[in-house]
């Protein structure tokens, strides 16, 4: 026997169950209705996603697609991603709704480079605006008016080559760039913040405008402002520029405190 449902007077039938309404049902913007912004993530990435959702105001969309990638971060690991970024990014949203699309790696979008990481991101999600992790922070350094760059980062020498000329040819002054030489992302998911908020004071250097920390795997975002306030100058972390540049793209220019400069000031 079916539930009986309450009578609810002029809108039930003789036999008290409710009429089928047929008015038009309401809709608003839904639970996103500031922006929605879509990340392709590598497979082994722990960080980016609680960084991003830590840092992005109420009413913006977080969404997330990732791609294959081997537990080892090298050139050619990186290299290889540049063909699965649109597949990854066509499977967030099929209705077209993404207002950004961001490839979140810093390494593997220098290796691809920004106008290929574009191309691709943009053939999965036409309606977006494509970037890339590089490009977040390159557009950081820019807005904050710094040209000379102390840089640190968890890699390869081989990818801290490639990162040094990238950053070179974009129009900075890299002073000096020194690596951990890890390789496994799941090796520098671990470094403590506290390491790391030595690791940047140890790179400042006095002719340096700012210090760059490379790497979304690396758990900076939370000692940004206390290293700024010891060193005195800007300090640049990769996840910090993305999602700060990923928000500005889509229109959105809340300020925030305590994440540094760039999201206080830009």
């Amino acid at each position: 026997m079916p539930d009986t449902v309450p009578n609810f007077g002029p809108n039930t039938n003789n036999d008290g169950y409710v009429k089928s309404l047929a008015a038009t049902p309401q809709f608003d913007a839904g639970v996103h209705h500031r922006a929605k912004i879509g990340y392709v993530l590598l497979a082994t990435e722990q960080t980016i996603q609680d960084e991003i959702h830590r840092l992005c105001p109420d009413g913006v969309g977080v969404h997330v697609s990732r791609v294959a990638i081997p537990d080892s971060i090298t050139v050619e690991t990186l290299a290889a991603q540049a063909e699965l970024l649109a597949d990854a990014a066509s499977l967030m949203l099929p209705d077209g709704s993404l207002d950004v699309v961001c490839y979140g790696c810093t390494s593997g979008s220098l290796v691809i480079g920004e106008e290929r990481v574009n191309a691709e991101l943009k053939r999965g999600q036409p309606g977006a605006i494509p970037t890339s992790l590089i490009a977040g922070v390159l557009a950081g350094l820019r807005a904050l008016g710094t040209k000379r760059i102390a840089v640190g980062t968890p890699y390869l020498d081989e990818i801290n080559a490639q990162e040094r000329d990238y950053m070179t040819a974009a129009g900075f002054e890299v002073l000096d760039i020194t690596g951990l030489q890890l390789e496994k992302d799941s090796d520098m998911v671990r470094v403590t913040p506290s390491f790391l908020a030595e690791f940047i004071k140890a790179l400042d250097r006095p002719d340096a405008d700012a210090v760059f920390l490379s790497c979304g795997a690396l758990r900076s975002v939370e000692i940004v402002q206390a290293v700024e306030q010891e060193i005195g100058k800007p300090v640049i972390v990769s996840n910090q520029a993305m999602i700060w540049n990923c928000l500005r793209l889509a229109g959105i220019e809340d300020r925030l405190e305590g994440y540094g400069r760039l999201f206080r000031e830009c």
